[in-house]
């Protein structure tokens, strides 16, 4: 299973895609899309869209996996952010991809086992867990990385149990 790791933002959006065999990890590649702050909000989320398609159509993930919106106290900044997330669903939708959300708290328990963990110790796991010989930078890349990667942990969870309760290595 391919899977594509997205942390939304509008100035810049980390994306990750990794490949998931059994329960082994493999980096395909990571980067970011930026958008200059001059730029009007309209012109700055049809950027993310274009981009994102591009990044969809060269990774070719079968599933995306996006945190959650983590509302901060400037309502401004979470509305734009906000926008930035529906431009990056439309696109993963128009793409014919499941999505998938996470919480902060969920991916960090994803990864490290402690859904309070710091920044530090989530790219620590992504860079061990993806066998890197460095984090990746910058740190939105290494965010979506990390919802890949619990996805991948969530997904595989759920398919074990699957199995477990039907009796069938086929279940999906």
């Amino acid at each position: 299973m391919k899977i594509l790791g997205i942390d939304p933002g509008y100035a810049i959006l980390g994306y990750g895609a990794i490949n998931m065999e059994g329960s082994k990890f493999s980096l395909c590649g990571y980067g970011t899309i930026t958008t200059a702050s001059g730029v009007n909000m309209p012109d700055r989320l049809k950027c993310l869209y274009t981009e994102l398609m591009d990044v969809i159509q060269e990774y070719e993930p079968d599933v995306a996996s996006l945190e959650e919106l983590f509302f901060n106290s400037n309502a401004k900044t979470a509305i734009m952010v906000g926008q930035a997330r529906g431009a990056v669903i439309l696109a993963c939708v128009n793409s014919g991809l499941e999505i998938c959300e996470y919480t902060p708290l969920q991916i960090k328990q994803g990864l490290t086992g402690y859904g309070r963990a710091e920044k530090t110790q989530m790219q620590a796991m992504v860079k061990n867990i993806l066998r890197l010989k460095e984090i990746p930078r910058p740190d939105d890349a290494a965010d979506a990385l990390a919802a890949a990667i619990c996805h991948g942990h969530s997904s595989g969870y759920r398919r074990r149990f699957q199995e477990k309760l039907h009796g069938s290595a086929h279940v999906r």
